[in-house]
């Protein structure tokens, strides 16, 4: 399963850095506090997954992954659920509507599929800056 090259203690659920203390190594044990750069957050961690727009999305573009999202997660803006936009270097609000599952894998799904949803609509600031600079 991609996303599973954790390296220092085997992954037991897909929670395990959420519900556990993140302490799983015995170095981190010793130093009391956990080593982040051990695994590669950055796979996108289960193709079963994908969301159905995800998935719609990837045949209309004809693309076997979406590797280019692979460093997409579920974060949290001033105790709200976002996402982060490097184009605008901004973060994106989850809609409060939106119930958040909680499993980790799943809400970082979610929010690769509003980021992608927010970068194709109108009420991205590219658009604007688009129309103002395009040549033809």
């Amino acid at each position: 399963m991609a996303g599973s090259s954790y390296k220092g203690s085997d992954i037991k659920s897909v929670d395990q850095f959420i519900s556990g203390d993140g302490l799983d190594s015995e170095r981190e044990k010793e130093i009391g506090q956990h080593i982040g750069y051990r695994y590669d957050v950055n796979l996108v961690p289960d193709y079963d997954r994908v969301t159905p727009f995800l998935r719609r999305y990837m045949e209309l573009m004809g693309w076997d992954d979406l590797n280019w999202l692979e460093d997409v997660h579920m974060g949290y803006e001033e105790g709200n659920a976002a996402v982060f936009d490097r184009n605008i270097n901004g973060w994106v609000r989850v809609p409060d509507d939106i119930e958040l599952p909680d499993n980790q894998q799943d809400r970082d799904m979610i929010a690769r599929e509003l980021l992608v949803k927010f970068q194709m609509s109108e009420r991205h600031p590219m658009v604007q800056l688009r129309e103002a600079y395009k040549k033809f």
